[in-house]
């Protein structure tokens, strides 16, 4: 196999660092329907999602992170319902949560109301930086 060595890219007309594409870049991201049989709709390194109950998800990792300490981002949406759902780090309990690993990490989708419940929603997204292994 053979290596290819660059500082920087240019598409002629903008130069941009390679270490911006490597540190920049999300490492993992997914598309899922977490309504009834859970599937990833588009991915880039994420292997699975386990359905762990209402709301509570488990991706995993094609490939790890070098560490735990990656960001999460995310949105949920529930095809029939205008009311906000996002996206949080924690099991179904909501009491401390499950921490995240360097092979992958769970969340709650949770509907809004006067209090936060968890609800599968029918569109998840999630973006994953950090650094690769």
């Amino acid at each position: 196999m053979s290596t290819l060595e660059v500082s920087n890219l240019n598409d002629g007309t903008t130069t941009v660092a390679t270490t911006y594409i490597t540190n920049g870049s999300a490492k993992a991201w997914v598309n899922f329907n977490g309504t009834g049989t859970v599937a990833i709709r588009e991915s880039h390194n994420t292997s699975s999602i386990t359905d762990d109950g209402a709301g509570v998800y488990s991706p995993v990792f094609a490939s790890n992170l070098a560490n735990a300490d990656y960001a999460i981002s995310g949105t949920a949406m529930f095809s029939t319902s205008v009311n906000a759902h996002f996206v949080s780090h924690g099991n179904n309990s909501g009491a401390g949560g499950t921490l995240p690993t360097s092979s992958g990490f769970k969340i709650r989708t949770l509907y809004v109301t006067t209090s936060a419940n968890a609800q599968d929603c029918t569109i998840v997204g999630l973006s994953i930086n950090g650094d690769l292994a």
